[in-house]
């Protein structure tokens, strides 16, 4: 059972298409687990459609009308793509799958440390990062805080940190004002998918050291 959700004003942003990409997937992939958050969305599309029917149209004037029709009519419809076979993981949320493709065990993971594993899925805008991490049974990521916000969707398996315990479907939000130990439940792979906008800390004496390595993938 989903415990733990995307903030309403998050909801609200998603529904009206104003949050950033990187964001917006990571809710859309939330929702396909959440049937709560999913009707929290219909609902709030629902009043924004309403708002919108009671708006009063602004006056366009006769040569705007001209140029958009004369637009439409020398656009190329664009050619349909040849189909092809894709092997698709039922196990991937339907908004992942352009990023993976063929599953999780597909993806170009490497390793962090012995029982850490991550995998680059893409950027958005010059710093945020969208991963994939792979946390082996009983791993745990070392003590930290983070330097910006970072949102963690589980997608298989199960963690815990300080705050609590996140199964499949769990959306979780962390910035600047949360330090912690995430550590895989013992029971099998942790598999997440993670936005970041800023490296994380490391705050233990030995996992200090990693701390310029992860200031150098963001460019700082």
């Amino acid at each position: 059972m989903v415990k733990h959700h995307p903030t309403p004003e998050l909801l609200a942003a998603f529904s009206a298409g104003s949050l950033q990409l990187s964001y917006a997937l990571c809710i859309s992939a939330h929702l396909e687990h959440c049937s709560a958050c999913r009707t929290n969305v219909q609902r709030l599309k629902s009043v924004g459609a309403d708002m919108f029917s009671n708006q009063k149209p602004a006056p366009v004037s006769a040569g705007f009308k001209d140029r958009i029709f004369e637009q439409l009519d020398n656009s190329v419809p664009p050619q349909p793509e040849p189909e092809t076979a894709i092997t698709v993981d039922s196990n991937v949320p339907r908004s992942l799958r352009q990023l993976v493709p063929e599953g999780y065990q597909q993806l170009d993971w490497r390793s962090v440390t012995p029982g850490i594993k991550s995998a680059a899925l893409c950027r958005d805008g010059d710093s945020t990062q969208v991963s994939m991490l792979k946390l082996m049974p009983g791993a745990g990521v070392g003590h930290h805080r983070h330097m910006g916000e970072e949102i963690t969707l589980v997608l298989e398996g199960s963690f815990s940190d300080e705050e609590g315990i996140y199964q499949r479907g769990d959306f979780i939000l962390r910035d600047g004002k949360h330090k912690h130990k995430p550590v895989a439940s013992k029971d099998g792979p942790c598999i997440c998918l993670t936005v970041q906008d800023a490296p994380i800390q490391f705050t233990g004496f030995l996992a200090r050291l990693f701390n310029p390595f992860m200031r150098k993938s963001y460019g700082i």
